[in-house]
């Protein structure tokens, strides 16, 4: 056994909540270990909705505070990284069957004025037999709202922020379990398992951070051998991805006839992400996937308002994640608080902060918030930081984008549109750590298909963790989407062969 150093924190869990900690950890200059037991974002951090929003139907359950903060945090992350985070306008058609004009308008009233709105724009009324935006929408359906929200790249962002935390001084450990944590002298003493050779290291650290997620119970046990007043609640959530089958590049929201509300997203340039679902589960996170009948059920909600009408067969793809919500003991599962509980205990004079509940809208509030609750452990440590602070990628002028991609279009007018679009998405201002030199496609290495290109998968493993083919293709790129079967097995072959980790 190895015995490693000594650090100030300790973070169990490399999804968004222990990534967004330990990068602002390491910008107040704590010394700070990240482990997690797979590849980042592999959970629930890579298996959502793709949103940063306020969740106008939580308005319903008076979740006032949530969506106040969750509002807030929308535009503060979109200056923070508009190349993995944009606004999107979502179209709301209205059913009288369901909930009554006048509620949907004051939600949207309220939704517009919460957060202190800025970059966005309002609310608006629709005539969906008059508005463009209305044309897919069947006719017995007149009227309609259209609102504003933001997607993200969810995988991206956990990535971004693991990467400036490394950048700020702390050691990130994918595919590294931890297997044990006990109190010893005050402090912790840690031992994690590298999954890929076996080999144990042992560490110390002054505070440990649970940010398990769906596991978060399991570590408080089974790991740290402790316990636990909180529960979390595990409710699972399934996305379908299908062709887009609507111009334009607005989004829609659907109530069904359960009042449940279904998004239906434009996604990666040719395809629609639709979803979710809520279903208590009582598996195992790792083993989640998509039933039948939650297929049928999105299915049916489309189909309940467009012309077109999908089927089984349209269905691409299908995922499934596990949201490890704060059990408050609502029996309705999409009424159960997407809000976050901290659990802070000092067992032994050894501190210990469980993370309940969360929602990558919320999650740099939640870990602002996770840093000032054991601060008094580290009197010595800078104050907040993150509000006004870019992620990698986000340094881009007036956080605008558009203007950003044209001057990319003239900085390297070898490269296709679509290209440019794939590269300035994903690594924005860091463009350049990739193609620098090249000055032709041919410079760029191997292409595997769809935008994927040998110098942007070597950038991977040698810069962001990326170890399989998965990584790069499915939390990486999304070019899983876009390859051939025969392309991905290609790609996985080579990968295998010539890509070797990086140190």
């Amino acid at each position: 056994m190895t015995e490693a150093k000594t650090v100030d924190l300790f973070v169990i869990g490399g999804g968004i909540n222990g990534a967004g900690i330990a990068r602002d950890a390491a910008g107040r200059g704590l010394s700070v270990i990240l482990c997690e037991k797979g590849d980042l974002a592999e959970g629930t951090s890579s298996r959502s909705g793709k949103l940063v929003h306020g969740g106008l139907r939580y308005l319903e359950y008076y979740e006032f505070r949530l969506v106040r903060e969750a509002l807030i945090e929308r535009e503060v992350l979109l200056n923070s990284a508009s190349h993995i985070i944009w606004p999107m306008r979502f179209v709301l058609p209205h059913s009288p069957d369901d909930r009554p004009a006048w509620l949907v308008r004051l939600g949207l009233f309220l939704y517009d004025h919460l957060g202190g709105r800025k970059r966005l724009p309002g609310t608006r009324s629709l005539d969906l037999h008059r508005d463009p935006e209305g044309a897919p929408i069947l006719d017995k359906y007149t009227k309609g709202f259209e609102y504003s929200d933001c997607w993200v790249d969810d995988a991206r962002l956990v990535v971004l922020n693991a990467l400036d935390a490394r950048e700020r001084g702390a050691t990130v450990l994918t595919r590294t379990a931890c297997v044990s944590a006990r109190r010893e002298d005050g402090g912790w003493r840690v031992e994690t398992r590298n999954e890929r050779t076996g080999d144990i290291t042992s560490f110390r650290a002054k505070v440990l951070v649970n940010a398990g997620g769906p596991w978060v119970n399991d570590i408080v046990g089974r790991v740290a051998g402790s316990n636990s007043s909180r529960n979390v609640r595990l409710v699972k959530g399934s996305h379908i991805i299908v062709p887009k089958f609507w111009e334009g590049n607005q989004a829609y929201l659907v109530q069904n006839h359960d009042k449940r509300v279904i998004f239906i997203n434009p996604y990666e340039g040719d395809k629609a992400l639709i979803g979710t679902t809520d279903i208590p589960y009582e598996g195992r996170p790792e083993e989640v996937r998509a039933e039948e009948k939650e297929i049928d059920y999105l299915l049916a909600a489309v189909n309940r308002y467009f012309k077109e009408k999908l089927r089984r067969s349209d269905v691409l793809h299908s995922f499934s994640g596990v949201r490890p919500l704060f059990d408050d003991g609502k029996g309705n599962p999409s009424a159960v608080t997407r809000d976050y509980v901290f659990d802070l205990d000092e067992t032994g004079g050894a501190p210990m902060l469980n993370i309940y509940g969360g929602k990558i809208t919320t999650f740099r509030k939640l870990s602002e918030h996770a840093i000032q609750k054991i601060a008094g452990f580290f009197p010595n440590m800078k104050g907040d930081w993150t509000r006004g602070a870019t992620l990698p990628g986000g340094e881009i002028p007036n956080a605008d984008y558009v203007q950003f991609a044209e001057r990319m279009r003239s900085d390297y007018p070898w490269m296709p549109r679509a290209l440019v679009n794939h590269y300035g998405r994903l690594y924005g201002a860091r463009v350049n750590r990739i193609v620098k030199g090249v000055t032709s496609l041919d410079g760029l290495g191997r292409h595997f298909g769809g935008q994927l290109y040998e110098a942007e998968v070597r950038y991977l493993v040698a810069n962001e963790w990326a170890e399989t083919a998965e990584d790069v293709l499915v939390r990486r790129t999304k070019q899983n989407l876009h390859l051939t079967e025969t392309e991905r097995a290609a790609f996985a072959d080579w990968f295998g062969a010539h890509v070797t980790r990086a140190a």
